[in-house]
């Protein structure tokens, strides 16, 4: 056997940062793309989207740990510029792609127009970095996987076959880890990892063997309160509608609107709250809740919990709608995306309800560093939005009880179910103080040999 490497790996996002996710595996001449995200939160991150990672013709194939726009959304623009290989998934990550990245393109389209219409943009005209309709196109290059089933990647020489399985993580629907073994050594991609005793999602199954380990490390310093997240909720809300006020509730689209919805109709079920108007005003979250009906068998919800929700909100579905209920003047509770006020109707709701002292404003997920989300829940005074300030007055709370993120302690629960400590771990998907933090807990729990990489460093991994 010859001295040159085998399988290498580069970081190419979520590398001391917890948004644009992608990892390119190269195995004797073979690349295969591990996730494909959009750089979301600050400026200097997401002009990375802009910025030519490689042509899409030298990609052999795309494998999706999951759904969310920060693993998946910049697919699109790959296939644009002119990927055409297989893009390998779960059935619930294709079904909720569907939804999530044509709308992505929707949203980019729309910001465009804005800023061309109130000449809020450096450039003349802005351009959206893809459209709608380039996201629908990309969605034929898709070939769903169903958890545990192992495949041969046909892109692959017999000298270095490579094969792929998906493992379910928690997290969202459709969520996996992912173990591609390349002559015998298994590199394991942890993707998003969930927690144990999530509300809607069931507990990450074991990982048995890796050889190399790629992990996410998004709560790596923190461990999550040991709060009632319904208990948090309830309070927040009581004391919302007692003043004669608006809980406005920035939250995902995919697990987290559902969570949400459970929890609310289950304190009004239970006379813990008065049974307030719930709306949903997110066309996605809409769309996603079906696919929650279509996929039972992967999530705790019941076709009856799934029943009640759908009877007992209000579901907004037009502009129209939309704009009407920024006039609302009475309590009730709406719930908008995007999770971390960084785009779509949310934003209009925030304009409307931000400035009065009697609303509430309720994060009920991880808010990255630089997000509208994040500079709230830190205390802003005021807010940018759509190229005007605005005071904040309302009360903002955070619930982070309700992440989907399992934090370094259940990260660690996890992977102690491996039956021997990998060759290497890399941790990743964590901004720097959080990833140093895990990767101090892997080591001086475990004793493991772990390593923090850097945006676009390559490591050679046999």
């Amino acid at each position: 056997m010859s001295n040159k490497s085998v399988a290498n790996l580069q970081f190419l996002g979520a590398a001391e940062t917890v948004t644009g996710s992608k990892y390119l595996l190269t195995v004797d001449g073979v690349r295969i793309l591990i996730d494909c995200g959009l750089y979301q939160g600050t400026k200097n991150l997401r002009l990375r989207n802009w910025q030519p990672l490689f042509k899409g013709e030298k990609i052999d194939a795309v494998v999706l740990t999951h759904a969310h726009i920060d693993h998946s959304g910049y697919i699109p623009l790959l296939v644009k510029n002119g990927f055409r290989g297989p893009i390998y998934c779960t059935p619930a990550t294709l079904a909720l792609c569907e939804i999530l990245l044509p709308d992505a393109g929707y949203l980019q389209e729309e910001d465009a127009r804005y800023m061309n219409k109130h000449h809020i943009s450096k450039h003349h005209p802005a351009l959206p970095l893809f459209t709608e309709e380039d996201a629908r196109q990309s969605l034929q290059y898709f070939e769903p996987v169903s958890y545990g089933i192992r495949i041969k990647l046909p892109v692959a020489s017999e000298e270095a076959a490579i094969e792929l399985q998906f493992s379910a993580v928690g997290h969202i629907l459709g969520a996996s880890y992912i173990n591609i073994t390349v002559k015998g050594k298994q590199i394991v991609f942890s993707g998003d990892v969930g927690r144990p005793k999530d509300s809607v999602m069931y507990a990450p199954a074991p990982i048995k063997e890796a050889d190399y380990l790629i992990v996410e490390s998004t709560y790596g310093d923190r461990r999550h309160p040991a709060l009632d997240p319904m208990e948090a909720l309830r309070e927040v809300v009581g004391r919302t509608i007692k003043r004669g006020g608006i809980v406005l509730i920035p939250a995902f689209a995919v697990g987290r609107v559902q969570a949400v919805l459970y929890f609310l109709h289950q304190l009004i079920v239970a006379k813990q709250i008065p049974p307030v108007p719930i709306y949903l005003n997110s066309p996605m979250a809409l769309a996603a809740t079906e696919v929650f009906n279509n996929f039972a068998s992967e999530h705790r919800l019941t076709r009856k919990d799934c029943e009640y929700i759908e009877h007992n909100t209000h579901f907004i579905r037009s502009v129209d709608e939309s704009k009407a209920l920024n006039r609302q003047n009475f309590p009730c509770v709406i719930i908008s995306s995007s999770g971390m006020a960084s785009g779509g109707r949310v934003i209009h709701h925030l304009k409307t309800l931000i400035g009065n002292h009697r609303n509430s404003v309720v994060f009920v997920g991880f808010q990255a560093p630089g997000t509208r989300g994040d500079s709230l829940v830190r205390g802003a005074e005021s807010i940018k939005m759509h190229g005007d300030y605005y005071p904040v007055n309302a009360e903002v709370v955070s619930i982070e009880g309700m992440s989907a993120h399992a934090d370094y302690q259940e990260i660690i629960d996890w992977v102690k179910t491996l039956k021997k400590p990998p060759q290497q771990t890399f941790v990743t998907h964590g901004e720097k103080a959080a990833a140093d933090s895990m990767r101090r807990h892997l080591t001086d729990q475990l004793g493991w040999n772990v390593s923090v990489p850097e945006y676009r460093d390559s490591v050679d991994l046999y």
